[in-house]
């Protein structure tokens, strides 16, 4: 091992000792909040319990007299500056996170919203009312020195107010400010949603795609792509034909940035099929979870960090960090080191760019340019074709994400193995109905308490016991999809669950949410709401799919993320 940290960053810069692996470039260009010494010190002597605090504090300065600084520092100590020199340092240089941000009421947020109306129950009624209540907490402006001067900020500038997950959280996340567009949608909000919008079409144009979130060090990695969803979503609630023509140009280049980024060609049957992967080719610890990237690339041999660093990035862009999903088919997929993300080819995300190359056709279409709806009509039936081949089991009724070194699926449990459904790429009206099937046949429905990420108890965030808001409307709006009365009320059922787990939780710990916020829970818990409202109960007794099914005791992730 290096014999001091200013060794150990000179492998990581140079590359020297990584045996035959090149260094991939860095997360972004910054020296202070990307990579370099500063940042490398910085966090290695956890200064704070969380890497994520300071890479999200503003500087006092110019970056250049804060590195130069930093330099002279560095070498009255023999470039290793004690822990109290360091804190001296930070103290001068940076200041206090979310000094850039300040809290924002939106403007078209009124009092009594139409879908209340809807909900039979009056305690779910208040609940709502509550919920409904939230944007105004999560609600956030950033301040014009961010525009004026870049350089002092890891947050990237939005010239509109937008609504955040809550928590730590305090930036814009790509793929959770869907459901939480859905729920704005629902309060009446559109003003809101437009902004939001906005926001993310500038930074396809000024980037090629969005970021996963609002910080440099987010820069290249996305989310999955949900953006022409959230198109599709505001002009069928306004019918605003006028922003998607202004905007159309735009949401196909974020498609074109999954194209020429994120494909991957499968030969199968004597034929070869393009689908779309999560990855990223960019090197070094994340910047905010440096020392735990730094302390599991410790665990590997040198030649293989850049590896690691880059499949970390890349489960980071699926959204699901972390997963055994990104773990399954290695020799340890016991350990967050032999993660292989890049390897695999995802159920959702592939499901998630056959929905937008759908709705991009019909946009397309509507605004009278029958060529280019022509093409993303043949790209989704190619797509469709390659799903059918590569990912569907006829036998066990689902999707299945495709090991590409292995050359087989993946037959673990996820929701994700059921996104198709959720986003129409399918062709037999069936698949519904075997898609409830697949689910008795892993015994999901015994959970009463929500439906559980993987059947895996590895203690990542994505697995179980923990069950996410968003992989529950995946499965319910999937089923409901079904002509089968039968399968429309497991839906129901699992909607019924889900929302009375949230319920019991936030009547327990209502003072946390109303600190905190927990924007997709509360789009999510809005949409099943609206669906459901006339039916769903606050009573305690949980429904049972199953007469002689056991309750799963799942964690609320929500609650600790």
């Amino acid at each position: 091992m290096p014999g001091s940290t200013w060794e150990l960053h000179l492998l990581l810069l140079l590359g020297l000792g990584l045996g035959s692996e090149q260094a991939l470039p860095p997360p972004c260009e910054s020296q202070i909040y990307c990579h370099g010494e500063l940042l490398h010190q910085v966090q290695m002597a956890r200064l704070y319990p969380d890497d994520k605090q300071f890479v999200d504090m503003p500087l006092s300065t110019a970056p250049d007299q804060v590195l130069q600084s930093f330099a002279e520092l560095a070498a009255t100590y023999n470039n290793t500056v004690p822990r109290e020199q360091l804190e001296k340092f930070v103290q001068e240089h940076f200041q206090a996170v979310g000094q850039e941000l300040e809290s924002w009421t939106p403007g078209d947020w009124k009092e009594s919203p139409q879908f209340l109306q809807k909900i039979s129950d009056p305690k779910l009624r208040a609940w709502a009312e509550q919920l409904h209540l939230l944007w105004k907490k999560l609600g956030k402006k950033i301040k014009p020195e961010v525009l004026s001067q870049p350089e002092r900020f890891s947050l990237i500038y939005s010239q509109h107010p937008f609504i955040v997950p809550g928590g730590r959280f305090v930036e814009f996340y790509y793929w959770d400010s869907y459901w939480v567009m859905e729920g704005l949608l629902l309060s009446e909000m559109a003003e809101t949603v437009k902004g939001m919008l906005q926001n993310f079409l500038d930074l396809v144009t000024a980037y090629g795609h969005i970021p996963n979130g609002g910080r440099v060090y987010y820069l290249q990695r996305s989310q999955p792509p949900l953006l022409t969803l959230m198109m599709d979503r505001y002009v069928a609630h306004t019918g605003d034909l006028a922003f998607l023509r202004e905007n159309i140009e735009t949401l196909a280049l974020e498609l074109d940035f999954w194209a020429e980024n994120r494909t991957i060609s499968v030969s199968s049957g004597g034929n070869s099929y393009t689908l779309n992967r999560y990855h990223v080719p960019y090197g070094g610890p994340r910047p905010e979870s440096y020392s735990k990237d730094t302390e599991l690339a410790h665990t590997l041999p040198e030649g293989s960090w850049e590896t690691l660093w880059a499949e970390l990035k890349a489960g980071a862009e699926s959204g699901w960090d972390f997963s055994s999903r990104w773990l399954v088919g290695s020799p340890n997929p016991d350990s967050l080191g032999s993660i292989r993300t890049s390897k695999l080819v995802p159920v959702d995300l592939n499901a998630f760019l056959c929905q937008a190359e759908e709705l991009l056709s019909g946009f397309y279409s509507r605004l009278g340019n029958e060529s280019q709806a022509t093409k993303y009509r043949n790209l989704r039936a190619q797509r469709i074709a390659a799903l059918t081949a590569l990912l569907w089991d006829e036998d066990k009724g689902a999707w299945f994400d495709y090991d590409l070194e292995n050359q087989k699926k993946n037959h673990e449990f996820y929701p994700s193995n059921l996104t198709p459904l959720w986003a129409g790429c399918f062709s037999d009206p069936a698949i519904a109905d075997k898609a409830l099937q697949y689910l008795q046949d892993s015994q999901i429905l015994n959970h009463r308490h929500g439906i559980p990420t993987s059947l895996q108890n590895t203690g990542q965030q994505w697995d179980f016991p923990n069950a996410w808001a968003p992989l529950q409307d995946l499965v319910i709006r999937g089923l409901a999809k079904s002509p089968s009365a039968r399968t429309q009320e497991v839906a129901f059922q699992l909607a019924q669950n889900w929302i009375r787990t949230n319920f019991d939780v936030y009547s327990q710990r209502s003072a946390m949410y109303e600190k905190e916020g927990f924007g997709w829970t509360n789009g999510v818990a809005l949409m099943l709401l609206d669906r459901y409202g006339d039916r769903l109960s606050s009573g305690t007794q949980l429904a049972l799919l199953e007469p002689h099914c056991l309750a799963a005791a799942l964690l609320l992730s929500f609650l600790t993320r």
